[in-house]
């Protein structure tokens, strides 16, 4: 005998309808501009354009510097010219010691460091008596030779010879150039050389 019960089915329920987005502020539907992730500055920490770093207060370096000159100089090679960059340099620390640095790069910015450097290995010091040398000195190096003489109204010199002078801390001096020559190099190395003559109390009394 047949089963004549129906099996009800019940009826699938209908899916919910999604929830409707907050609405945004006005602040928050601008885009975002800069950065690869969308904010500038969020990369690495790094701060964005216009932000100061606080990379607190900074040194003074021990000695001052100052270019005397540069010159583009070339050297004849196998394959063509090799351009690159001298460099002169004065270092002192205005208390008595002074160099002079001669270094070649392959830029202008290069060249200087060397210089630097270099005038800073080959410092010497210079004994100040109120501001200005004891007594009169000459130098000569090369084509220049230089008479420095003291002084009480200040550096009467020029070019080179100032420059030495003002980086050693002498505050009073009187240069002269007994041989004219226009080549730095040579006038400030024999302002040097003249300043390697002078001698303190104690050295000339022994």
């Amino acid at each position: 005998m047949a089963d004549d019960t129906q099996l009800t089915i019940p009826p699938t329920p209908a899916p919910a309808a999604p929830a409707a987005a907050p609405e945004l502020t006005p602040e928050a539907q601008r885009p975002l501009r800069g950065g690869r992730f969308g904010m500038r500055g969020s990369r690495g920490g790094r701060p964005g354009r216009g932000q100061r770093r606080d990379r607190g207060p900074q040194e003074k370096p021990e000695f001052d510097q100052k270019t005397l000159d540069i010159a583009r100089v070339a050297r004849v090679t196998k394959g063509g010219k090799r351009f690159s960059f001298r460099a002169t340099v004065v270092a002192g620390n205005g208390k008595g010691r002074v160099g002079v640095g001669v270094a070649k790069g392959r830029d202008v910015q290069q060249s200087i460091q060397k210089a630097y450097a270099q005038a800073k290995k080959h410092l010497i010091t210079v004994p100040l008596t109120e501001g200005t040398i004891a007594y009169q000195v000459e130098g000569k190096y090369s084509s220049a030779e230089v008479i420095l003489k003291p002084s009480r109204s200040g550096i009467k010199a020029g070019g080179a010879v100032r420059v030495v002078a003002q980086l050693a801390g002498i505050g009073a001096l009187t240069g002269k150039l007994t041989r004219r020559t226009n080549n730095k190099i040579n006038i400030a190395r024999a302002a040097i050389e003249a300043l390697l003559k002078l001698r303190t109390n104690k050295e000339r009394q022994s």
